[in-house]
């Protein structure tokens, strides 16, 4: 619907309601009012601005907080963004003629396209105003009406209570309704339950942090103090080009946002700029996330950013998102906590303050994350961020202070982009400088001529800036040699483009302009005609690694091994499901070709469940006192530096001799009993967290994969046959077991710290909710995963599978295969998904070594 219909139901002349005309957004978020609205039928008109408009339905009975209920909303016609604040008398006879009261106004946000979501007919939201909070839906009901009818309903958030919109009513609007009964019979009823309605507040988040104000009062180096509801000067960095080493620092994410100090004074909270400028009626949304922390006092530093669909920062979305172009869910990334419940921590050293924040931040509320770190292997936590090309790290000093200012405990290191782009012009220089301002940059245009990019002003020498005064930035004219020229600066001369320069830049800003540009150098070797062959030209993709052919598997039922007899097969191992230890033999005789290279020659863990998966298992990596016949033994050495006989399998009938004595589940150390202090296996379990979306696991698996790659580690995938996936990385030659542990808890530590609202790396139950725990205990010497194409000792009678990655997007769970599904996969496989993984040539040394000269 149009403003159109919006003007022709109302004559302006009698109405003290808005005109449409000039009533264009204003700039800044989004906003949402509800109006409550004492027409002909009492109800509430609830608004949402997407784009020029507010966007409008009709409630009868007003939202619910209750996540059970669904309240009618009536799609009615488009109103003005004026409209949001009209309240008044509408004329008797006029269209919607009655009283209209502001029930609530804030802004709102939504991860996802508001249009595309309300043309198919769901909206998630959010909305942070005085009265409504928290997470909503609108779904429109497939029932033909007159006027589309929609369901509002609220999201079972920390906010769900059953709060109705009359229990918020004030006095003000109760006197308007009381005002309504005495002109209309229709509202007496209401106005009557109104004077005898309980009322109720507001529901609160429900977020206390009494342990954290606990540890705060014991902190080294903690003083008592007295709050301030004030800005306080927050510590700045000092850019490096490289990051330090060793464990006296710490390492973060450099976040692509904006720097957002907060203050809690009496439970009041203010949020600032880093230059001292009042944030908080800007970004209510986190105002409301702290207030929701129940604390009476404390000081917060950390980044405002924006998040995307699919949860990454988006500083563009940010930029847009404040501006009133986008509405992106904001989140405040806090690093550092120089106050709290009365006691001044500027003292405390920092990893004793990020522990604290961390305890705060346990279960946080909507919109605000602790901004985790990793203790040394900075320059891998660096190239992580240049992967995932992210701003770059700040590197701290573990027992620093926290002081107001720059210092040398506080290093940025910057990831830097270069690029080569044709000069298209030139500005004139201001002030004392010789030669040009600025040379205009840009790229060829999909259609043909060239799009405007942005000017570099900065990293020219003296020298550059006269020769380039000379023989490039000289004479031009006014008429625009590219396709943009409204994004360039006024009152510069455009050439036409002859030569090529070389720019390092922080990637694209919010107009579609270069951030930062910085000359590297002119491309003398180059032409602008270059530059258009290589954005046509399509890249070849890189040859992939040679593999020796795999053997070949037969997916038949192989027969007994010789020797090994069954006794109680009738036995039942699977009650559920009535699966008996014959099946079990079956399958293990079924899948042996393919089974048995994940775990011959290599020390095994078993889980035994002699009396089935229902009662008591039994964990076993020894061998048994009396001794097995055709299982493997080999001495080796514990943590305690005692030796133990180690139990392996060296044969089919080793498997068969484990699964007669009630195994059903085989763990594998990543080393062979040849060599068991050498590791040839990495593995990566991503083992998702309370409600934690399948997708979500897939897209982790995906990541992982993406980052290895870019440092040229080939991975394969694995289903757990639970709840999650391993990526696995094969290592010829293998490593020693010290390096293969710093490299996987460097590369889980990292991987956490860059996307810390999607994955965790320590397994600490109680901050796992809705994240996924990247398991890198798994590789160190005596540490254990599951082999493929074992069973699992779970409902269903599951199984751990090896995927081709072009599998993953049709896999719904990590469970998906089962004692029955899975040798009915073998038969229609023409060859092994893990192909080839025992002869690819991969090793950790030159990764270590890329890393170190990062």
């Amino acid at each position: 619907m149009s403003l159109r219909e919006y003007d022709r139901k109302r004559r302006f002349d009698t109405t003290p309601e808005p005109r449409s005309e000039g009533s264009a957004a204003q700039g800044g978020r989004p906003i949402f009012v509800v109006q409550l609205h004492h027409a002909s039928r009492r109800h509430y008109d609830f608004r949402l601005q997407v784009g020029d408009t507010l966007k409008s339905w009709a409630c009868p009975k007003g939202p619910s907080y209750d996540p059970n209920v669904k309240r009618l909303a009536v799609e009615v016609e488009d109103h003005p963004i004026s409209y949001a604040k009209f309240q008044g008398d509408i004329p008797a006879g006029a269209y919607g003629g009655g009283h209209v009261d502001t029930f609530d106004s804030g802004v709102w946000s939504t991860p996802y396209d508001p249009e595309a979501q309300l043309e198919k007919g769901h909206l998630r939201f959010e909305l942070f105003g005085t009265r409504l909070k928290g997470s909503w839906h609108l779904v429109r009901s497939g029932k033909p009406a007159k006027q589309p009818q929609w369901f509002l309903m609220h999201d079972k958030d920390a906010y769900a209570s059953d709060v109705e919109a009359d229990d918020l009513l004030d006095a003000r609007m109760i006197a308007s309704t009381r005002a309504a009964a005495g002109r209309s019979g229709g509202a007496k009823e209401v106005a009557a339950t109104l004077d005898t309605r309980k009322r109720k507040k507001v529901p609160a988040a429900g977020h206390h942090a009494s342990k954290a104000g606990k540890l705060a009062a014991a902190a080294e180096g903690a003083k008592k103090a007295k709050a301030s509801a004030g800005f306080f000067a927050p510590e700045l960095a000092i850019l490096r080009e490289n990051p330090p080493s060793g464990e006296q620092w710490l390492h973060e994410v450099k976040w692509d946002g904006y720097r957002i100090l907060a203050t809690v004074a009496k439970g009041q909270v203010e949020l600032w700029s880093r230059n001292g400028l009042s944030w908080s009626d800007k970004i209510p949304d986190i105002r409301q996330a702290i207030e929701s922390l129940g604390l009476d006092s404390a000081r917060f530093d950390g980044e405002l950013i924006a998040l995307s669909a699919d949860g990454q920062a988006d500083f563009n979305a940010l930029q847009k998102t404040l501006s009133g172009e986008a509405n992106a869910p904001l989140a405040y990334m806090l690093f550092d906590l120089p106050f709290l419940e009365g006691y001044d921590l500027s003292r405390t050293p920092l990893h004793a303050r990020k522990g604290i924040l961390e305890a705060l931040l346990q279960d946080p509320p909507a919109h605000l994350s602790y901004s985790t770190h990793v203790v040394g292997n900075g320059d891998q936590v660096f190239a992580m961020a240049c992967a995932q090309k992210l701003e770059g790290i700040l590197s701290k000093r573990v027992d620093s202070g926290y002081r107001a200012g720059r210092g040398d405990d506080w290093l940025k290191i910057k990831r830097v982009e270069s690029d080569e782009f044709a000069v298209v012009g030139y500005t004139a220089p201001k002030g004392g400088r010789q030669g040009f301002g600025a040379l205009l940059l840009a790229k060829p245009a999909a259609e043909g001529g060239w799009h405007f990019m942005g000017q570099v002003g900065s990293g020219f020498s003296h020298r550059q800036l006269l020769d380039l005064s000379r023989t490039l930035a000289t004479g031009g004219g006014s008429k625009p040699t590219v396709r943009n020229p409204e994004d360039a600066p006024r009152g510069v001369k455009w050439i036409e483009p002859t030569a090529v320069a070389e720019v390092n830049h922080r990637g694209i800003g919010n107009q579609g302009l270069l951030r930062q540009p910085s000359l590297k150098t002119m491309r003398a070797d180059k032409t602008p005609a270059d530059l258009r062959d290589s954005d046509r030209a399509t890249p070849t993709p890189a040859a992939p690694r040679p593999r020796a052919s795999a053997r070949k598997r037969s997916a038949g039922k192989a027969a007994a091994p010789a020797g090994i007899a069954i006794t109680h097969p009738e036995r039942v191992v699977y009650p559920t499901d009535g699966y008996t230890k014959q099946d079990v033999v079956n399958y293990y005789r079924t899948v042996m070709d393919w089974f048995l290279p994940g775990v011959i020659d290599r020390p095994t863990s078993i889980i035994r469940y002699p009396d089935g998966i229902d009662k008591p298992s039994f964990f076993q990596k020894h061998i048994p006192s009396g001794g097995l016949k055709y299982v493997g033994s080999v001495k080796l050495k514990e943590e305690t530096g005692a030796a133990a006989i180690y139990l392996y399998p060296q044969s089919a009938e080793s498997v068969m001799e484990l699964v007669q004595y009630g195994t059903l589940e085989f763990h594998p150390w990543g080393a062979r009993v040849a060599t068991p202090d050498l590791a040839d296996r990495v593995v990566f379990d991503l083992d998702p967290g309370p409600d934690v979306s399948w997708e979500r696991v897939v897209a982790a698996a995906r990541l992982v994969r993406k980052l290895l790659a870019d440092l040229e580690l080939e991975s394969f995938l694995r289903t757990t046959g639970g709840k999650g996936l391993h990526v696995v990385v094969p290592l010829n030659p293998p490593s020693d077991w010290a390096t293969v542990k710093q490299f996987a808890q460097g590369f889980a530590g990292a991987l956490a710290g860059i996307h810390p609202m999607e994955f965790v790396a320590v397994s600490t139950k109680s901050i796992r909710h809705q994240k996924i725990f990247v398991d890198y205990l798994r590789n160190g010497r005596g540490a254990t995963a599951v082999a493929s194409y074992s069973l699992r000792g779970r409902p269903g009678a599951p199984v751990a599978v090896p995927l081709r990655w072009e599998e993953l997007g049709k896999i719904k769970s990590g469970a998906q295969f089962d004692i029955h599904s899975l040798p009915a996969r073998l038969k229609r496989l023409r060859k092994d998904p893990w192909a080839g993984i025992d002869e690819l040539e991969q090793s950790l040394d030159k990764v270590i070594g890329k890393l170190g000269g990062a």
